[in-house]
């Protein structure tokens, strides 16, 4: 019997033994029903006394606050967004919400109960933060909420960040690395990792909404991830990061009001089976700090197993090399509760131990000695565990959370003596920041036998990695950066194609230079694509750091995705001049070093693009149809820069990836991105939709190329990963696109 047929038949049953007067076999159906739950299933009772018993006895919560902290607990999580992007664009889209969106709720009554206007995180910077009542069941359902709901889901796939999917944090970080939009490549870079093959996919697609060419995404398990090495002056060296967050897996009881099963679930097991592998992960992110660095340790648990004796163990056994940072004052708005300095361990049974000499032998395998605070009231004294955060639900309507920021003063102990190389001892060096110097050499080279000495617990700032005997190695190629063979690495999931960056006399970049007249300064040595053979369809940057990185790594670490597009192969190419068009997904790094085929439009131009398919020339403003008659046919840059004398209008500017057909101009944007601009511009979407018939087309009715086999790679499984069911959103989501005559 299927599956289907199975749960059919036990529907079936269910509704025999439904007892009269009840509509869905469930005790309190109707409280279900008004809670806004979904779905035929019990309803889960937001009740664990072991729980109460655990956290009242830790005294986690200031006295005389329990019961509201329980009451918390069992509300629904509000709903939370956080713009996101380009400050320019995280401004408009502010003021569109506060002006427009958040003025339609005013006095909106929905099922007979009153909405609340969303409301600004007060710890945000910059109220670009915003948390609301407002269910996801409400917001689908209610028509009078219809507009509200297209823009949030619209918006999260081009800059809106809902703060649940896998990735808000990692966005937080390449954000502030693109502070000034004017640096196309900040000196900077992120590596993102996850031991979940399928999350670093997910990471992948929240990532490539910010277009940047300072982002690599790799699949490791986090407690053993490897040492990177880059290039510094010819020379193999460690490469150590000025920031590091340890965002580890947890129990998640901080989640309880939106994971509901959490309350069923709860025992201590899960916190004492978890605070090994949070210690190691922890202690790896330590190592491969560099000195002066900081290092963030968060989990979404409030157990001090999970929270505070990690650090404590973590600052115990770094014997000072570790200290935990005052950050009190850093977000003045933002309520939290400081670090416990005292705690007990319990058993899942309710037994309770205050020191390590109480657990018994039978025990010794799920309780550790790291999992009590340290015994010398001096040394407790010295670890200033009052500096943690940790977040409770109750005083700031949120989740609960807990925060560490360490920084490091020195190597830790296990690093203190470099290891001895072939006889010879190994020289000090200075400290390596985490945005090296761009490589001299172009191998990618293999893990030697130096690397194979080096253990998790060996190097630090002091190692010199000296590799010139490998340098030559005649069994790698040039520019080629494969996945790592299944041998020496074996993880789930897909088989990346390799990053391989074009060779300085490769044929294929004289045209394009000539026909958009690259600046000199344009860095052509960071162009890769992800095939070795056959066309090379796609041309992708990055930055000259994580090109250092790739080059010097390629099997150490399983790259899942890096780089942003810049450039596409047209099916029919040869036809133009140039046989690459632009990508508008890297058209704002690409854009600064482009001197030619660049068409200033106005607001008015940027409209018609964007509603319209292939509006002919004369539809344009005579400026700029004046800009395009007497260019070749081909891709072009359209760029809209905002006029100061007239605040009301688009204050950012945009460029936008457009062609030159033969008399006519259209826009090469993906769906979505097209929606947030029109927003942007104060366009009602729906209503032109409705009223014109034209407004935002999908673009795949232009995308007749099919996807090349030799090039699926991490872009179209992210796509999937986010949205299984999603169609192609634009023509720059394939390759070898049909452009119009």
């Amino acid at each position: 019997m299927g599956r289907r047929a199975r749960c059919r038949r036990l529907q079936q049953q269910q509704q025999q033994r439904r007892p009269e007067g009840t509509e869905d076999g469930a005790e309190g159906a109707g409280k279900r029903h008004d809670a806004g739950w979904e779905g035929g299933y019990p309803e889960i009772v937001k009740e664990n006394k072991l729980f109460e018993h655990y956290y009242q006895e830790l005294k986690i919560v200031p006295e005389g606050e329990w019961d509201q902290f329980m009451a918390a607990l069992r509300e629904p999580l509000p709903a939370t967004l956080r713009i996101t992007g380009y400050k320019s664009h995280a401004k408009e889209i502010l003021h569109c919400l506060k002006n427009k969106y958040f003025k339609e709720l005013e006095d909106l009554e929905v099922d007979g109960q009153k909405v609340e206007v969303p409301q600004p995180l007060s710890w945000y910077p910059e109220e670009l933060a915003w948390h609301t009542n407002l269910s996801r069941k409400i917001l689908r359902k209610s028509p009078q909420l219809e507009k509200f709901h297209q823009f949030l889901v619209s918006e999260t796939e081009s800059i809106l960040d809902m703060c649940a999917a896998p990735g808000s944090k990692t966005t937080q970080l390449i954000e502030m690395l693109h502070a000034d939009m004017n640096v196309p490549f900040p000196e900077g870079f992120v590596i993102a990792n996850d031991v979940d093959n399928k999350r670093c996919y997910l990471l992948v697609h929240q990532a490539k909404r910010l277009s940047s060419p300072c982002i690599m995404v790799v699949n490791h398990d986090a407690s053993s991830i490897p040492r990177l090495m880059i290039d510094v002056n010819g020379k193999k060296e460690v490469l150590f990061y000025d920031r590091i967050l340890c965002d580890v897996p947890c129990s998640g009881d901080g989640t309880m009001r939106k994971n509901i099963d959490v309350w069923k679930k709860w025992t201590t097991l899960n916190s004492l089976q978890l605070h090994g592998l949070q210690l190691r992960i922890a202690t790896r992110g330590a190592e491969q700090l560099v000195e002066g660095g900081r290092m963030v340790y968060s989990t979404c648990s409030l157990n001090p197993i999970e929270d505070e004796a990690v650090i404590a163990s973590l600052l115990e056994k770094s014997e000072g090399a570790l200290e935990l940072a005052d950050v009190s004052s850093e977000l003045p708005g933002l309520k939290w509760m400081p670090g416990l300095t005292q705690w007990k361990v319990m058993t899942k049974d309710g037994q309770w131990f205050a020191e390590w000499d109480e657990v018994p032998h039978s025990r010794h395998t799920q309780i550790r000695p790291t999992m009590f605070p340290p015994k010398d009231p001096e040394k407790l004294q010295a670890m200033h565990l009052e500096r943690c955060l940790r977040i409770l639900p109750h005083h700031q309507n949120t989740g609960g959370f807990f925060v560490a920021v360490l920084v490091k003063k020195s190597s830790m102990p296990w690093n203190k003596r470099p290891p001895k190389l072939q006889g010879e001892s190994a020289k000090p060096r200075d400290l390596v920041q985490s945005s090296p110097a761009g490589p001299t050499g172009e191998t990618a080279v293999g893990p030697s036998e130096l690397e194979r000495k080096l253990d998790t617990g060996i190097g630090d700032a002091e190692i010199i990695q000296r590799t010139e005997d490998l340098e030559n190695n005649g069994n790698k190629k040039d520019g080629v950066c494969g996945p790592p063979p299944s041998k020496k690495m074996k993880l789930f999931g897909f088989k990346e194609d390799p990053f391989v960056f074009i060779p300085e006399d490769d044929p294929l970049f004289p045209p394009i230079q000539k026909f958009y007249a690259l600046d000199p300064s344009f860095p052509r040595m960071n162009l890769l694509t992800r095939t070795t053979e056959g066309k090379k369809r796609q041309l992708y940057m990055v930055s000259k750091e994580l090109r250092n990185v790739l080059l010097n790594n390629s099997e150490r670490m399983k790259v899942i995705n890096t780089g942003i597009k810049v450039w596409c192969r047209n099916s029919s190419g040869e036809e133009f001049d140039c046989a690459f068009r632009l990508a508008q997904e890297g058209i704002y790094t690409l854009y600064p070093f482009i001197n030619s085929r660049i068409i200033t439009v106005s607001l008015e131009d940027v409209k018609i693009l964007l509603t319209q398919e292939n509006p002919f020339l004369r539809k344009l403003s005579s400026e700029t149809y004046i800009q395009a008659k007497d260019l070749a046919k081909g891709s072009v840059v359209l760029k809209y820069e905002p006029d100061p004398t007239k605040p009301d209008t688009l204050q950012c500017p945009i460029v936008l990836c457009g062609w030159r057909g033969k008399a006519s101009m259209r826009t090469f944007v993906p769906k979505n991105e097209r929606l947030h601009y029109l927003r942007m511009m104060g366009l009602e979407v729906l209503a032109e939709k409705r009223k014109e018939g034209t407004a935002v087309t999908d673009e795949s009715a232009a995308t007749s190329g099919p996807l090349e086999d030799d090039e699926v790679s991490a872009d179209q499984r992210a796509e999937q990963a986010a949205s299984p069911d999603a169609t192609s959103t634009g023509s720059d989501s394939a390759e070898g696109a049909t452009v119009p005559r």
